[in-house]
């Protein structure tokens, strides 16, 4: 291996990475505001893919129905809790109108959008919010009433979302594969290394919603409410901070993470309905470098996973999956070794 080798390979493993450490921020938000390991965040990504490559088809996607089927039994979930809470079937009817409101509105506007032919950024706009308005209905209906459970029961309900969101994306996407059109076909070359359009914007992305993610919880009040709520629950429950809004909230985010991670490598891999599961748990390897706790661990660690896959597939391809993932052990066991104690010792 010669440099021009290794530059490349370091350049496509930092250009991964970014992805990676979008997907690792994301589960490191969900994990210290709700305490769940989100396992399907990689669906996000492979949906906000595909529905965008739908989109370019002039076809409805089917993350259009499956929002609308979630958007409804959301609002029966949520109508029937408050009716049972309040005793006023009023406001059970507004509490449930309003979970719907915002899906079926985009819904219809992506139904109609769809055989316009809009460009390419005004479609990719329409994806991210479809899949992001995902975000609050996954956690009303698979977490909320269970906000109060150990973490291990969340993990079970978290595997059994990803097998129901992986099961319905065959379903609404088929098992066909797409790649999505590069936003941006520029080529140069910087020394030995070519740089593309498309790797261009993944870095000038991550950098950007790093940064808007920063100010967000630095000077937002709702910024500082999800923090509060990651540091102590019961103390902001005590403050006033809804947990419930604050689940929702999270998960919001996290579905436009994964949205716009999906944009983001569309154009430089083949996404199936599948294919979110691989990708997501990279940025779990680098959320559990990160501890579950630290957003610049998790940005290092996504980092590292990136060089490392790049690497180990130049060097054993068959096994790049396998390198990767065993990285999780040995960090695994130095937290272990280190960690004086754990939650079922208080």
């Amino acid at each position: 291996m010669d440099f021009s080798i290794a530059s490349i390979l370091l350049l496509d493993g930092v250009t991964n990475g970014a992805i990676y450490a979008l997907l690792g921020l994301a589960t490191v938000l969900v994990f210290t505001v709700t305490r769940i390991i989100f396992i399907p965040q990689g669906e996000f990504v492979a949906y906000g893919a595909l529905t965008l490559a739908m989109l370019q088809t002039g076809k409805t996607p089917g993350t259009v129905w499956l929002l609308l089927i979630l958007a409804g039994i959301a609002a029966v979930m949520e109508g029937v809790a408050r009716f049972r809470h309040h005793g006023h079937a009023g406001r059970a009817t507004q509490a449930a109108l309003k979970t719907l409101l915002a899906p079926v509105i985009v819904s219809l506007f992506t139904i109609w959008a769809a055989p316009q032919q809009w460009p390419l950024v005004a479609q990719a706009l329409l994806s991210v919010a479809v899949v992001t308005a995902f975000g609050p209905l996954v956690y009303r209906v698979a977490y909320q009433s269970l906000e109060d459970a150990t973490p291990l029961v969340l993990l079970i309900v978290s595997v059994g979302v990803h097998f129901a969101m992986t099961g319905l994306g065959l379903l609404f996407f088929g098992a066909e594969g797409f790649r999505n059109p590069s936003f941006w076909d520029y080529r140069g070359q910087l020394g030995p290394l070519t740089l593309s359009g498309q790797t261009i914007i993944i870095g000038l992305s991550t950098v950007a919603l790093i940064v808007l993610f920063y100010l967000y919880f630095e000077r937002s009040l709702k910024g500082k409410a999800l923090r509060a709520t990651a540091v102590n629950r019961t103390g902001a429950r005590l403050m006033g901070i809804s947990t419930h809004s604050s689940g929702q909230l999270t998960f919001t985010m996290a579905a436009l993470l994964g949205a716009l991670s999906g944009l983001l490598i569309g154009p430089t891999t083949t996404v199936f309905y599948d294919s979110g599961f691989l990708i997501g748990l990279k940025g779990f390897v680098a959320a559990v470098v990160a501890g579950l706790s630290s957003y610049p661990g998790a940005l290092i660690g996504a980092m590292f996973v990136g060089v490392v896959e790049s690497f180990g597939s130049f060097w054993a391809s068959a096994f790049k999956e396998v390198i990767v993932f065993t990285l999780i052990l040995p960090v695994l066991l130095i937290r272990s070794i280190t960690s004086g104690h754990s939650d079922e010792d208080h």
